[in-house]
């Protein structure tokens, strides 16, 4: 029987703010989590999805990212009270499952009748764990959960038949609707209700944006190739064979829609890895053949072994900007036990290959590696430091590797003991939480240092010649204060923008200001020092 009939539910769609010293937390739209001191806030996809189908279906919605907002806890609360919602759905993960355990209880002490639904990929591996830890009143796993919501909404309300895939206290018991289902059609998934779900909040403050306004698609769940180690929407919320991408004509008419209503200058897609073949080449004759591709820059995940030189052709005649690239390592022996299924070769040959088409390759390099020696991780820098000399790469983000749970590299951890702690808190990327041959001040060290590959005389030189527009300078100035406070991301003291570190100054400013004051000298010393042989790399 419905438990509500007198009225609609309101529903609050919300990310509860997270008040530490750590930084802005990147909970939404992120595969791996960590603290920013440069802030990125990104569109929320499912989120956002499930807040338009659930108007859509009748119901009032309220979307409440108090980080995004940039709000104080106690004020985002206060709001929240205010608007006397039923139901509050929050996306959580593994670093910050235990503050929203906390937030739960306190929120449930301050509304009492409202039900709190959890989801995320920490939730969809570990369900009853939040039921033993906090007072929430559901859970539901895997990514289809704006299908899910709205399903679940009506089943409470008007007596729906439920589907899998929903966790729910039933007295002292927690009992679950059965097996999830990931069947839905994409194609069915409404244009996003861009005004509701605050769009202009993700507009601007995103390294992946050069022009802005700005804004976020999701043209697939999840990735394709679905089976690398250590990605864990890859290994709970979209499992291997799950893989569903919408067709290039519904992708294209939400372009569209979007280009025409909120005047978006730059869109980045944010499937896991963008389709390929047929659906890729239609999707650019889509935006050549109706102009689109004169109004609106492009840009994607892509993987370094999946594309010919036609393609990234074509990608950059469909206006194809930015691609980013999951590089992780320059060592065949990690990408073969991540599962990565590319070759150390591949990494040079895909980026040189897009930027010879005149598109502009990012790459997220991890360190940390328990099998990984220090020799093994500085190739993976000198691999880097060549992309960007070469002018293969044009942007990087480095990162620790987090074994989260529900990953079959945690589960390895598990089994060889690599753990330093299964505490989630510490699962931050403030640190390692696997050993590794060298102490953690390395590591460190080493995270940083791959920031200074952008510092050549080469790859600044390029990028001041490339100047073209006030947007330009505006994307140069950004990507320089995110430079900064990526350095201090992983300043173990959070405290100096780990200028203070040796090597940073050594490799990196050093270098510059060599250049400036010994032009050639400089240059000459520095291909030496730095020189990558094509045959290192099995080119």
């Amino acid at each position: 029987m419905p438990l509500k009939t007198s009225k609609m539910s309101t529903v609050v769609i919300g990310y509860p703010p997270i008040e530490t010293e750590k930084g802005t937390p990147l909970l939404s739209q992120n595969r791996q989590f960590q603290y920013f001191n440069a802030p990125t806030y990104i569109y929320p996809m499912v989120p956002a999805y499930a807040a338009t189908m659930v108007k859509e279906a009748g119901y009032t919605v309220y979307w409440m990212d108090g980080i995004a907002e940039k709000k104080f806890y106690q004020d985002w609360v206060y709001e929240l009270k205010a608007t006397s919602p039923d139901y509050l759905l929050i996306e959580t993960k593994a670093p910050v499952i235990k503050a929203h355990w906390k937030i739960i209880d306190d929120i449930k002490l301050k509304i009492p009748d409202i039900k709190i639904i959890l989801v995320g990929d920490h939730v969809t591996y570990f369900p009853e764990e939040s039921f033993n830890n906090s007072k929430v009143d559901f859970v539901i796993v895997g990514g289809d959960y704006d299908f899910v919501l709205v399903n679940l909404l009506n089943h409470l309300t008007k007596g729906e038949k439920l589907e899998g895939g929903v966790y729910q206290r039933k007295g002292k018991t927690v009992v679950s609707s059965g097996a999830v289902s990931l069947k839905h059609n994409l194609d069915d998934l409404p244009f996003i209700d861009r005004d509701l779900t605050r769009w202009e909040l993700y507009a601007y403050e995103n390294g992946n944006y050069k022009y802005t306004p700005a804004t976020y698609m999701y043209s697939g769940r999840d990735c394709w190739w679905n089976r690398c180690t250590f990605c864990i929407w890859d290994n709970s919320l979209n499992p291997r064979g799950s893989y569903r991408s919408m067709s290039p004509e519904r992708l294209f008419n939400e372009v569209k829609f979007v280009v025409d209503r909120y005047k978006v200058k730059e869109i980045f897609d944010d499937a896991g890895t963008l389709f390929i073949g047929p659906k890729l080449k239609k999707f650019c004759e889509l935006l050549i053949e109706s102009g689109y591709n004169k109004k609106v820059v492009f840009g994607c995940n892509m993987r370094f072994n999946a594309l010919t030189q036609d393609y990234y052709n074509l990608m950059k005649s469909a206006n194809f900007r930015f691609l980013l690239y999951g590089m992780e390592s320059g060592n065949q022996k990690t990408l073969d036990m991540l599962d990565k299924g590319t070759k150390e070769a591949d990494t040079i040959n895909g980026a040189r290959m897009a930027s010879q088409a005149g598109l502009e390759p990012h790459a997220t390099i991890m360190l940390g590696y328990p099998w990984e020696s220090l020799e093994d991780a500085k190739r993976t820098i000198e691999v880097a430091k060549y992309c960007f000399k070469k002018g293969y790469f044009h942007t990087m983000q480095a990162t620790i590797i987090i074994p989260y749970p529900g990953t079959p590299l945690w589960k390895q951890a598990k089994e060889n003991k690599w753990l330093l702690t299964e505490d989630y808190d510490e699962y931050d990327m403030r640190g390692p939480v696997m050993r590794t041959p060298f102490d953690k001040e390395k590591l460190m060290e080493l995270t940083q240092e791959l920031y200074s590959a952008f510092f050549s005389p080469q790859y600044i030189a390029r990028k001041v010649a490339s100047i073209r527009s006030i947007d330009d300078v505006k994307f140069f100035a950004m990507a320089g204060k995110r430079l900064v406070g990526h350095l201090l991301d992983f300043d173990p003291n959070q405290k100096d923008v780990s200028f203070k570190s040796p090597k940073f100054w050594k490799d990196a400013v050093g270098k510059l200001a060599s250049h400036f004051i010994h032009p050639k000298t400089a240059v000459d010393k520095e291909k030496e020092e730095t020189k990558l042989e094509d045959s290192k790399v099995n080119l």
